[in-house]
């Protein structure tokens, strides 16, 4: 049962969020007073939070059945949309639900019904079809990455969902690109569209133009990335055959890194991200998946490996970089008498010198084999490393808290020695394995 902190200054407050930007404040008003909204926005721009002031002010308190449906097109925009709901705060329960993960994990957290369910097409389709729980009290809709999610789902598992949710009385379509049509499944009868992409704003993205002496590029990567230094970016490719030579490369060359493709398992997927944002890595090969609707930070670059297939995914890749007011590069690797497509624009061509600015990473990850179903707080993890651990505060870094396990930042000078004193330890009344990943 929610409580009943859901004003949106006090949601304001919990996020350290003071004043909205022009989109959110006039999404709000256009959600609430509009059956169908169809918001364009750029990445990094907050439409998950323009969106879900609105929803969580529309619940009912008394109602113990989903009441909201927010449909994501990756497991990735599923686990990061619950965590934002969360960190609001509002008293509300809400569920992720995502392939990738067995069901019976799904059914334990949902005997307890949330009010907001948050699933990619897939998984949604199959809980709905087995009927396991009531789906007449969804009142309100939000397919986030619209043109993305409804592609997924192209399957026939949209046209299953909306079959079970005839009560719809709020739509809510989100997208970071214009164009895509509208499926007429979804009912998005006279909808009111806001288009913040058509806002011209000053990029600070600058491109460039790395020549690779031969076909093959790597040594040419290799290159590029000791010039970068220990900046955090990503190299993008188009296929994961690709992203795996690369590593593998890599790897030899002793250059830390992690991948990022849908075929990877959604624990190494899930770890690949944990190391990027907390600085245990620097560097994410990547494919099309990482150009939209992930939790990271914002990248100091990155590397078009490969040329993607359209302009779309390229404008996407390079909004990874340069967001909001920062500056950012766009690096292009061209090998030798490769033929650039007609849509990427002519750059200055960059010579790269044979220095070393990389250094070996500061930081490693630890894993913990406890989490928030525990009763584990971030304070009882850093109290164990601060204690037990004999560690000062400028020796812990990033803690992420799990339903069902943590993940810890440490200098990695010191890492086998914590996992040494802290394996097999007491934290709070379970006794936890502490790893290196």
């Amino acid at each position: 049962m929610a409580n009943s902190i859901k004003e949106q200054q006090d949601i304001l407050e919990k996020l350290k969020i003071y004043t909205l930007n022009p989109m959110q404040e006039e999404a709000l008003e256009v959600i609430k007073n509009n059956t169908n909204t169809i918001l364009l926005s750029p990445t990094g721009t907050g439409k998950t939070l323009a969106f879900l002031l609105p929803l969580i002010a529309k619940l009912d308190s008394k109602c113990t059945e989903v009441q909201a449906l927010i449909i994501v097109p990756s497991r990735e925009l599923a686990i990061q949309t619950e965590q934002v709901v969360r960190e609001m705060g509002s008293g509300y329960k809400a569920n992720a639900i995502y392939g990738g993960r067995t069901i019976s994990k799904d059914k334990i957290e949902l005997k307890h019904t949330p009010a907001i369910l948050i699933g990619t097409p897939g998984r949604l389709a199959d809980h709905f079809e087995q009927g396991r729980f009531t789906t007449k009290k969804i009142k309100t809709l939000v397919i986030d990455e619209f043109d993305i999610s409804i592609k997924v789902g192209a399957g026939g598992e949209m046209k299953t969902i909306m079959s079970y949710i005839p009560h719809i009385s709020k739509r809510i379509l989100t997208s970071a690109t214009q164009g895509t049509s509208i499926p007429g499944y979804l009912k998005m009868d006279k909808p009111i569209t806001l288009n913040y992409l058509k806002e011209k704003v000053h990029s600070k993205l600058t491109v460039k133009t790395i020549l690779s002496p031969s076909k093959n590029k790597h040594n040419t990567l290799v290159d590029l990335l000791n010039h970068l230094g220990n900046e955090p970016g990503i190299v993008f490719c188009n296929k994961k055959e690709r992203i795996e030579d690369l590593s593998r490369f890599l790897n030899k060359r002793n250059m830390a890194h992690t991948c990022f493709y849908a075929g990877m398992e959604q624990k190494d997927r899930e770890r690949a991200l944990i190391k990027l944002r907390n600085g245990s890595v620097s560097v994410l090969i990547a494919s099309e998946l990482a150009s939209r609707g992930i939790d990271i930070p914002e990248m100091n670059y990155i590397i078009h490996y490969e040329i993607p297939d359209s302009y779309e995914q390229y404008t996407h890749r390079n909004g990874r970089t340069a967001r909001v007011n920062a500056k950012g590069n766009a690096y292009l690797i061209k090998a030798d008498q490769e033929v650039f497509p007609e849509f990427i624009e002519k750059s200055k061509v960059m010579t790269l010198s044979k220095s070393e600015n990389r250094k070996s990473q500061f930081w490693t990850t630890l894993f913990i084999s406890g989490g928030r179903k525990d009763k584990i707080s971030k304070g009882d993890i850093a109290g164990l490393f601060f204690k037990q651990g004999e560690i000062n505060k400028d020796q812990l870094g990033v803690i992420e808290l799990k339903q069902d396990c943590a993940f810890v930042a440490v200098p990695t000078r010191i890492s086998d020695a914590l996992v040494e004193k802290l394996n097999n330890t007491r934290l709070k009344k379970k006794k936890v394995r502490v790893t290196i990943i």
